[in-house]
């Protein structure tokens, strides 16, 4: 039995951390990542900015949620990741870092549990 290329690429159910979505490559995946089912958290610095987003999505009717973070200020990225981990209860399917100017490693803790050969290569 064939299955559709909808069922093959299927995000349903899957969990999704977006840093940066609210502009270029960040907001494109965020948007894609949402029409393949999965549901997506997205983080900027420029909380209006991150605002007008999430309006802009959840009247297309995706399921995207957003936080106001400085990602180079370790307390913000703390509670990015509490939040994520209470909004996703405890699950966190999919990482994309398209935020400017932060490296991947401040995204990822010990407690993750993440190996190298499950990053992509920069």
């Amino acid at each position: 039995m064939s299955e559709s290329r909808e069922q093959r690429w299927s995000l349903k159910g899957m969990t999704a951390l977006v840093t940066g979505g609210t502009r270029g490559i960040g907001h494109a995946i965020v948007e894609e990542l949402t029409a393949f089912g999965a549901i997506v958290h997205t983080c900027s610095r420029n909380e209006t900015e991150l605002n007008e987003r999430i309006q802009e999505w959840k009247s297309k009717g995706l399921k995207v949620s957003g936080s106001a973070c400085d990602l180079k200020i370790r307390a913000e990225r703390q509670k990015l990741m509490e939040t994520v981990c209470s909004e996703f209860d405890g699950k966190l399917n999919i990482l994309v870092s398209s935020s400017a100017k932060v490296p991947f490693e401040l995204l990822i803790s010990e407690k993750l549990k993440i190996q190298p050969e499950n990053s992509v290569p920069r």
